[in-house]
């Protein structure tokens, strides 16, 4: 499949105009460097978004004229060939610009949200997902993307939860990972490789309140312990850039943050590659306070190290006066250059400007014809997504006869299956959970459905997310009396023999700039599922999401659920497969669900305290809420599966382990069920005592299985030094001698323990 779309980006070399790209990267752009204007050292700087802001006739121009660095939200070849063009042919010194786009979890293929592919746990369909990603993206002309997004979320109030890979640094690093080099490919140079632009820097998912675009206030333990260590493996792994965050760190916004961006990334680090403001950061500058004017705000954000500039005008409008008053020495301009040019260099732009627009005559005759996506490869990576959380009675697998009633609001939205930040995905060509089920059953039964609710029935908060969607609304009501849907779907499901029910959140629910105060689903969709329940059939709940939602009586009332997140464009698919038994599900939660919105934060790696609340004992004087009961709803980790799993005890070769040594943990894990299915086997460490306060437990390993029924196969696991390593009070990262515990189980609750000495 991959080998079969790598085709799409083969053309015929065109003959640019664009110096020539020597062996010596260095000494080329040193030299083209020497050659540049002020003027047009800062039109490098300059990052353009394509729109009504910026129309063609007056972008070509700028290129033209040498002041336009890069372009984003443009897709095909035919709206980037006359660009690149006009940088080649028409501008002084013929430097290429380079084509970007947010292309998050697929471009045409849209594969599951990023918190989706997290869920497989399966580093390979990460990276498979971003280099089908990078396939379809680079063939449209696209040389860039803003990923992968790799913020610890530990607050699901907050939007962008549905962007990232969830709460824990360890599993997030490795997506981080993954990603790009799925995003890169072998070779940046390669023309079916787009640039990963790792984002965002720094600590975005810890915003105050899970309130989007807010304040961070960090200590710097927890700083680069828990939340730093994603970015620092995307940038160990080859991310060719960084996109800076659009909050304020202990009172200093990313944006004019030098410590952030010199001191951490790039000299403790050794980051080589380009920063990129977020969109219009530098402008709100003004507004974050810490600048009195535009002309304040471009100084500190080319001193912090912040290269290009995106869909701002401070560094056009103000670097030049900046520069010949000497606020700002040119050393700093040109270094930022130095940068943006060597991102072309590495592209291969140098060589060949047109290496992913390629000629006018290979251009696909149509850019939305289906045979361009990646059908098979979404609805494995969709599959694996999937995570059971409840299933009573052995309700799932269903059988492929009789009636099913497919309910519910989400239930035929294609819309809002393929998740936020879709790039260039098209709804008509995704797969609903409708045509999923219906496809399944073939004509072996017969699908009744009913819309059975609006998403909401909040009239503010359709107004709100059409207005996020100003270009099309996405939200579109139906204009029957709830009552009356309901009533309809009530029928359809006491004619049925199972109801499946989508139910969840709209996609721009879960999205930059949708944050919420309540996690519960909302009223509409509660009263349909009570509705149902009335008819007492077996209800199988289908969520749609983007973060972790309060769906208490959902567990308890529903006989099987089924967490879908946005499964993306073959996502009706993926899930029929699961519903219907033709795939074992496997996927594990990479975010606690908290049981109430009062219980956030509820993370798993919450760090030790002096009273903790231990189940079984008297809750009295110890930390906890005594309304309901602690602990998570559902706990990081957790996912069943249509079969049993069983986990023997931690046998470890020693009790201690040396300096500089290893010691290996492992258990036998058996297929005690009547089907073969797939696990993932979690260790997790705790540090008895150290020198700061530690969390409860941090997950550092974890191996992916299959199982025949009946089979079972020792699980060994690797310790050394390295695993054991956290930062200590002076920021430096050691392992402490002393009694280390060594958990293994299938979630972060349900663990085998056993202890050894670090001598």
């Amino acid at each position: 499949m991959l080998a079969l779309s790598a085709s799409l980006v083969c053309s015929p070399v065109l003959a640019g105009t664009a110096p020539a790209a020597t062996g010596d990267k260095n000494a080329f752009v040193a030299d083209l460097i020497g050659r540049m204007t002020l003027e047009e050292k800062i039109g490098q700087l300059r990052l353009i978004s394509i729109g009504e802001d910026m129309p063609q006739p007056q972008l070509l121009k700028e290129i033209a004229a040498g002041r336009v660095g890069g372009t984003f939200n443009s897709v095909t070849r035919k709206d980037n060939r006359p660009m690149q063009q006009a940088a080649v042919e028409r501008s002084r010194l013929k430097i290429p610009i380079f084509f970007a786009y947010d292309v998050v979890h697929g471009h045409r293929t849209i594969f599951p949200i990023s918190l989706g592919l997290a869920s497989s746990w399966d580093m390979e369909t990460v990276a498979q997902s971003a280099r089908i990603s990078a396939i379809e993206a680079s063939a449209d002309g696209l040389d860039m993307t803003f990923a992968p997004m790799v913020d610890i979320s530990r607050d699901p109030r907050w939007g962008r939860t549905s962007e990232g890979f969830g709460e824990d640094p360890y599993l997030v690093s490795l997506c981080a990972q993954a990603s790009v080099r799925g995003f890169q490919g072998t070779s940046l140079a390669n023309a079916d490789s787009v640039m990963a632009v790792v984002k965002h820097f720094a600590l975005y998912g810890a915003v105050e309140g899970g309130r989007d675009y807010n304040t961070v206030d960090m200590s710097p333990l927890r700083m680069y312990q828990d939340y730093l260590p994603p970015y620092r493996a995307g940038v160990d792994a080859g991310g060719g850039g960084v996109m800076i965050a659009l909050n304020s760190i202990n009172g200093v916004p990313a944006t004019s943050n030098t410590w952030l961006l010199r001191d951490l990334l790039r000299k403790t680090w050794g980051f080589k590659g380009i920063t990129v403001s977020d969109h219009g950061a530098i402008d709100e500058l003004t507004k974050h306070g810490v600048a009195k004017d535009a002309r304040e705000s471009a100084k500190l954000a080319i001193t912090a190290g912040v290269d290009m500039s995106m869909h701002d005008s401070a560094y056009r409008d103000h670097l030049p006066e900046l520069v010949k008053s000497g606020e700002v020495p040119m050393r700093v301009i040109d270094d930022a250059v130095r940068e943006i040019l060597g991102a072309k260099y590495d592209l291969g732009l140098f060589q060949d400007p047109f290496k992913r627009i390629g000629a006018a005559e290979q251009d696909p005759a149509d850019v939305d014809a289906p045979g361009r996506l990646h059908r098979e490869a979404a609805r494995a990576a969709a599959r694996q997504s999937l995570v059971l959380l409840e299933n009573r009675e052995r309700t799932l697998p269903l059988k492929k006869s009789g009636t099913v009633a497919v309910v519910g609001p989400l239930a035929d939205a294609p819309i809002d299956t393929m998740g936020s930040w879709s790039a260039a995905g098209k709804s008509g060509q995704t797969v609903t959970l409708l045509q999923g089920v219906r496809d399944a059953l073939g004509g072996n039964g017969r699908v009744a459905y009913a819309r059975g609710a609006n998403v909401t029935d909040d009239a503010g908060v359709v107004r709100y997310l059409n207005f996020m969607n100003w270009d099309k609304p996405e939200i579109v009501q139906d204009k029957r009396a709830p009552g009356d849907m309901i009533a309809e779907a009530v029928a359809a499901a006491r004619g049925a023999d199972v109801i499946v029910v989508a139910v969840g959140e709209s996609r721009g629910m879960s999205h930059e700039a949708s944050s919420r105060t309540t996690l519960s689903l909302p009223g509409s969709q509660e009263t349909l599922l009570k509705a149902l329940k009335t008819t007492g059939k077996p209800m199988v709940v289908v969520l749609m999401n983007g973060r972790p939602l309060t769906i208490n009586w959902v567990k308890d009332n529903a006989d099987a659920v089924l967490e879908t997140w946005y499964a993306g464009t073959e996502g009706g698919h993926a899930i029929a497969d699961v519903l219907f038994g033709d795939y074992n599900p496997s996927g594990k939660l990479p975010v606690s669900f908290p049981r109430s919105l009062g219980q956030i934060p509820t993370y798993y790696n919450q760090l030790r305290i002096g009273r903790p609340f231990v189940p079984g004992q008297p809750p009295n004087y110890t930390s906890q809420y005594f309304e309901e009961t602690s602990g998570p709803l559902y706990p990081f980790g957790y996912g069943l599966s249509y079969t049993d799993f069983g986990v023997s005890g931690i046998t470890l070769s020693s009790p201690t382990m040396p300096r500089g040594g290893r010691i290996e943990a492992s258990v036998t894990v058996k297929n005690t069920g009547q089907r073969d299915g797939e696990t993932v086997v979690q260790l997790y460490i705790q540090d008895v005592a150290a020198s700061v306060v530690r969390p409860v437990k941090e997950l550092k390993d974890f191996h992916k299985l299959m199982l025949k029924a009946g089979e079972e196969r020792v699980v060994r696991f690797s310790l050394d030094e390295d695993k054991l390593k956290f930062f200590n009070a002076k920021l430096e990262y050691a392992a402490e001698p002393g009694e280390f515990k060594v958990q293994i189980g299938l979630d972060s609750q349900a663990v085998r323990e056993q202890g050894f000495v670090l001598q």
